[in-house]
């Protein structure tokens, strides 16, 4: 196993060398006339030049060879990826998917691109502003291949399997209960070691923060010390037969030719960066004497839309926790809601629907769709002793969140035959207890 190193901080201005290269990044200025070791100095910006500074993004990379020698990109078959939200008609129901299969290796070979399925999305590449949620599933690793987002952001969700990601920043191995991010025009490739699958939150328009946290005070839910960067890490290494680029643009995939990896950044110094991130370490805020607080209370992220207040899209955690709130239904309450909601399961059994959400499979509640506890959850919890109780003990369940009315695809509705037809009877053993006699 490749032993990982990071810096930690969210959006921190972070500095890093390889120590193969000491002295790698130049003093005291940006663009030398020659930069140290010969490099090439390129920058990399997440940001318009004139943003306020708190959101202004941008990293320099101190390379052996700069990005921009390769040859020209040509179209490459997109298999399940899209950004087309009119391919079936609108489906207002409530949408359940068993777990997303992962094919076997030796009848089917797919590294991380090849296994990209969208499921669902909304909005606009070209005008920036929209969403994309994407399963992937794969079984074999990215070989002398990379890709990069010129859409936007993937916030990834392993769901089974670890993934030792390589960025132009260096590497991150991310576990399933992990996340990370990896922000537009950054170029990575995937290693897996076996069968793998994981959830997707594409942003175009946005980039993700963490939230505010308002009378909260300064301390809790996703602290940003715990988010870790990859440190420089470089290979000199020339692939005579074609190292191959990707590049995600305007949702259709474009592949370009170079002779060298990539991954040649000797140095790096900025705020623009690829992070990780452990949900274990969120620290969770509970209602502690009656009633629920409302779920964004379990915010990791998010990527805000350009109304107050409003989210482009929220990525939202049900970690353990303790129950302890008296005279109340403890879970999820009955909800219909101006966002739209996707469910995914990491591990175990989601409160509120034991039996058919399963791990690697996931749910769409859509925007003013009703959804709440199935009618068996309905019954316990009525009838439950109100004690202290751990809730989602080994469980992790979450939420991709969006302001925005989400449009199903056909690979999502159809070919991956997945969509639980028998979801709605979940709530069908849902009776009247309604007694006009007994308050």
């Amino acid at each position: 196993w490749f032993i990982s190193q990071y810096m930690s901080g969210f959006g921190n201005e972070h500095v890093s060398e390889d120590p193969r290269c000491p002295g790698a990044l130049p003093e005291g200025q940006n663009n030398p006339q020659i930069c140290p070791y010969g490099l090439y100095a390129e920058q990399l910006s997440g940001s318009a030049f004139t943003c306020p500074r708190p959101t202004n993004k941008r990293s320099w990379l101190y390379r052996i060879l700069p990005s921009v020698c390769h040859k020209p990109f040509k179209p490459l078959e997109e298999g399940n990826l899209t950004h087309n939200w009119d391919e079936v008609e609108p489906d207002p129901n409530q949408l359940r998917w068993k777990p997303f299969e992962i094919p076997k290796a030796p009848q089917k070979k797919l590294d991380f691109v090849n296994g990209l399925h969208t499921l669902c999305g909304a909005g606009e590449l070209r005008g920036r502003n929209g969403i994309a949620i994407h399963i992937y599933v794969c079984n074999t690793s990215m070989l002398d291949r990379c890709l990069y987002n010129s859409d936007g952001d993937f916030l990834i969700v392993p769901q089974q399997g670890k993934l030792l990601i390589t960025t132009e920043f260096g590497k991150m191995l991310v576990e399933p209960n992990e996340i990370c991010v990896i922000q537009q025009g950054m170029r990575f490739s995937v290693d897996v070691f076996g069968e793998t699958r994981g959830y997707i939150l594409e942003v175009y328009g946005a980039h993700f923060e963490l939230p505010d946290l308002g009378p909260i005070g300064a301390n809790g839910l996703a602290n940003p010390r715990d988010f870790l960067v990859p440190v420089a890490w470089y290979e000199d290494r020339q692939v005579p037969g074609g190292y191959t680029v990707i590049s995600k643009y305007q949702g259709k995939l474009f592949a370009a030719q170079q002779d060298f990896s990539p991954f040649n950044v000797v140095a790096w110094h900025g705020n623009y960066t690829p992070y990780k991130y452990h949900l274990e370490k969120f620290m969770v805020i509970n209602a502690v004497a009656f009633d629920h607080a409302d779920p964004s209370i379990f915010t990791v992220l998010t990527a805000k839309s350009t109304r107050p207040g409003v989210a482009l899209a929220d990525f939202v955690i049900f970690p353990p926790r303790w129950g302890v709130a008296n005279n109340t239904f403890r879970p999820p309450y009955y909800h219909r809601n101006c966002m739209s909601e996707f469910m995914g399961l990491i591990k175990g059994h989601y409160e509120a629907k034991e039996e058919g959400f399963q791990p690697g499979g996931g749910s769409l509640h859509s925007m003013m769709t009703p959804h709440g506890p199935d009618a068996d959850c309905f019954e316990k919890a009525s009838k439950a002793k109100l004690e202290p109780e751990r809730v989602a003990e080994g469980t992790m369940a979450f939420m991709f969140e969006s302001s925005l009315s989400l449009a199903v695809t056909r690979w999502g509705l159809q070919t991956s035959n997945c969509l639980d037809k028998n979801y709605y009877k979940c709530w069908e053993p849902l009776k009247s207890h309604f007694n006009p006699k007994c308050k």
